[in-house]
């Protein structure tokens, strides 16, 4: 992966850094307009990570010791450790086959009455089927883990459209960045506000507020808050990364159709692809080595001998020292997803020289 900047956003930054406000103001504001109109959410509420985002979400609905919070361990490590931050427990949900999503049933199978909330993740921005899950869980409360899913959808409309909560990531990694920060959206603006105040230290007003105002403020601190502050340098750079979005998704999309033109000469490999339930923006390009294949790891050191900068799939959470001690739930689609499956260089600047020396390569790895 390599974001894909240019001499917008270091004009953009530059403004701020003149301008001497580059602490959260204007710019972020701005930026939180713009994303929720993006994605057709009622609020947007700019934070440093998609993992404060996370915590944040599960905060506001009150999460807490005691309670249960439904999670795939076919995810980043973060999904599971917002759980513990609000000293509850995640508990692992197995994930569909195809799309690496958790589902109705696999999240059913694990509820109890402890469980307080699920996270839904729409990984690698293949987007989740979020209303079977609701459907199949009842009243208990949804975060949607969209960290990755920015330009993907969902019957027809962006993923994040109409949802409660929802966080996303401006990671490097992700189509659009900021170097580091996140957003969490919302379909009430009364729980925007409440974000608002929670991200920095439980103010009643803004810093932003405070210097505009004529004269003294004295601010209250209305509850316990935290200081998880997005900077207007960094939302400059969103801004432009914004702007960018569609055209991002569309090269990528090309790209991977590329891809699986390509591989429909490897028999045995299979690829990442659109749900009957909406459109990837491939975040992430995985693959799933078929059975007979080398191990994942030894094909991935074929790959980096030829050259190829590949990554092992998705990580399995529950496998990790951290959650070691928790017991070992059995998840037997998420063991096997992340024991065979890579993911294959995807960015914008990719030619198509380069793809084919990509399968090519994966292709004597395999036979290997």
């Amino acid at each position: 992966m390599r974001p894909l900047l240019g001499e917008e956003e270091a004009a953009a930054v530059a403004e701020v850094v003149r301008s001497g406000w580059v602490a959260q103001g204007p710019r972020v504001a701005e930026f939180e307009g713009r994303f929720a109109e993006r994605v057709q959410a009622a609020d947007a509420v700019a934070v440093s990570s998609c993992t404060t985002g996370l915590h944040l979400a599960l905060h506001v609905l009150g999460v807490g010791p005691g309670d249960e919070v439904v999670v795939p361990s076919f995810s980043f490590i973060a999904t599971a450790n917002a759980v513990r931050y609000c000293g509850a427990t995640p508990v692992f949900a197995d994930v569909d086959p195809t799309t690496g999503n958790v589902t109705g049933a696999t999240v059913k199978a694990v509820l109890t009455p402890a469980t307080k909330a699920v996270i839904v993740v729409h990984q690698g921005g293949v987007p989740a089927d979020v209303a079977e899950v609701r459907a199949s869980i009842g009243d208990v409360p949804v975060v949607e883990d969209a960290a990755c899913a920015a330009g993907s959808t969902l019957h027809g409309a962006p993923v994040g459209a109409g949802v409660h909560l929802a966080a996303w990531s401006f990671h490097p990694r992700k189509l659009i960045t900021t170097g580091e920060g996140g957003m969490v959206t919302t379909d009430d603006p009364e729980l925007g506000a409440r974000l608002r105040r929670l991200r920095e230290h439980g103010m009643s007003m803004s810093a932003a507020q405070r210097h505009a105002a004529k004269g003294p403020v004295l601010e209250d601190y209305l509850e316990t808050g935290f200081n998880y502050r997005m900077t207007d340098i960094q939302a400059a750079m969103g801004l432009v990364q914004l702007g960018r979005l569609d055209g991002i998704v569309e090269r990528r999309r090309e790209l991977a159709a590329r891809y699986h033109e390509l591989l429909a000469e490897v028999p045995g490999v299979r690829a990442v692809t659109d749900p009957a339930h909406g459109t990837t923006n491939y975040q992430s390009f995985w693959v799933l080595l078929g059975d007979g294949m080398p191990e994942r790891n030894a094909v991935l050191a074929g790959l980096a001998e030829a050259g190829v900068s590949a990554r092992r799939g998705i990580m399995a959470a529950h496998l990790e020292p951290a959650y070691a001690g928790d017991g070992a739930p059995e998840l037997p689609v998420t063991e096997h997803l992340t024991a065979r499956s890579l993911i294959l260089p995807v960015h914008h600047d990719l030619t198509e020289d380069e793809q084919q020396h990509v399968v090519r390569s994966l292709a004597v790895a395999v036979r290997a």
